[in-house]
């Protein structure tokens, strides 16, 4: 389960508090998370030790969606719909590889 993102408006900025939460129940990277919510979002954005901070206002909701996305895309095995994937990189073409039922998919 894939917890909420937690976001406040901080004057013109986003801060999402848990973002580092939320990468860690994802088991990625948070660099790459932050890659695909920005250009998601077509937004500037930096991340922190303790948050990721967006350059512009956004709901909560919006970044959820993107979030969201991102699990279909890059972590739900397309075979079984398992969480357990590991990102692999063989001859410069990005797979995910399943622990739970061993597909392996080309990702974008």
């Amino acid at each position: 389960e894939v917890p909420r993102v937690l976001g406040h408006i901080q004057g013109n900025r986003t801060v999402i508090s848990n973002f580092y939460q939320v990468t860690s129940v994802l088991g990625r990277k948070p660099e790459q998370l932050v890659k695909y919510v920005l250009r998601e979002l077509a937004t500037p954005g930096s991340l922190t030790k303790s948050a990721l901070i967006i350059g512009t206002k956004i709901s909560a909701s919006r970044i959820n969606e993107k979030v969201q996305q991102y699990v279909k895309e890059y972590v739900l095995c397309k075979e079984c719909q398992r969480p357990d994937t590991k990102v692999i990189k063989t001859d410069g073409i990005t797979f995910i590889k399943c622990s739970a039922c061993g597909a392996r998919q080309a990702v974008k």
